[in-house]
């Protein structure tokens, strides 16, 4: 499942070439990086819902993809819980509180599961992409789960609040369910079920290699020189003439 050392360079030039187009920005979007995994791997881009952005059927193998700023928030997905309604009033006990977040963390792990059994996977990667705020970039994969261990979090790591409302000059902020790992004492999830029902997974960086570990991973810079708009139209024509 994983890449080998070629398909990790191959992967870093891919996007190394994306970032000298003049049209590029400081980011790479997540469908490009799906694009990418997709063509080095001979998966599939699915462009669904589902929890595996990308499935190699014949190796039976998905990939979860993600692409971000270090700085930004990790997305996981929108969690849309069964009984939210009630759970979230039964939440404003603490009893009722445990209850909705061991369902968030349920939820997580059912859509996991869900794309497992529907495209027949025995594992699940995790393909990550993180853009340095000093000009670095690192790529890494992990397991996320398979066949035999489906579950990704334990809802027994985690203990829940609601967060205090903030208040804008604009509005005030609807609170959001906190998860702390119990391990660590670092929040690890925040979601915003009274809104969008993003889930957050701020706890994501602990997968993050570390200094040294170059185990599935490949690290590279942003390009310091682009393709200028004349080379760009140069080529341009010249792959439409060869049409």
């Amino acid at each position: 499942m994983f890449s080998t050392k070629e398909q990790l360079k191959t992967i870093s030039k891919i996007l190394t070439g994306y970032l000298k187009l003049p049209l590029s920005v400081d980011k790479i979007p997540g469908e490009l990086m799906e694009n990418v995994v997709s063509e080095v791997h001979g998966g599939e881009v699915l462009k669904t819902y589902d929890f595996v952005d990308v499935v190699n059927s014949n190796k039976k193998y998905g990939w979860q993809v993600k692409s971000t700023k270090a700085s930004s928030p990790l997305t996981w997905k929108r969690a849309k819980i069964p009984n939210a309604v009630e759970l979230i009033k039964a939440s404003q006990e603490d009893e009722g509180l445990q209850k909705l977040g061991d369902a968030i963390i349920k939820y997580c792990n059912d859509h996991a599961l869900k794309s497992m059994k529907k495209y027949k996977l025995n594992k699940i990667g995790y393909s990550r992409l993180i853009l340095h705020k000093d000009g670095k970039i690192t790529y890494f994969e992990k397991t996320l789960c398979t066949k035999k261990d489906p579950k990704i979090f334990d809802e027994s790591h985690f203990e829940w609040k609601w967060s205090i409302p903030k208040k804008t000059k604009k509005k005030e902020q609807l609170p959001a369910l906190h998860g702390t790992h119990k391990d660590s004492g670092k929040k690890w999830f925040a979601w915003h079920g009274l809104s969008e029902n993003q889930l957050h997974f701020s706890g994501e960086y602990t997968w993050w290699p570390a200094n040294g570990n170059n185990e599935h991973t490949i690290n590279f810079n942003f390009p310091n020189n682009k393709v200028s708009q004349a080379q760009l139209m140069d080529l341009l024509t010249e792959i439409s003439t060869n049409d």
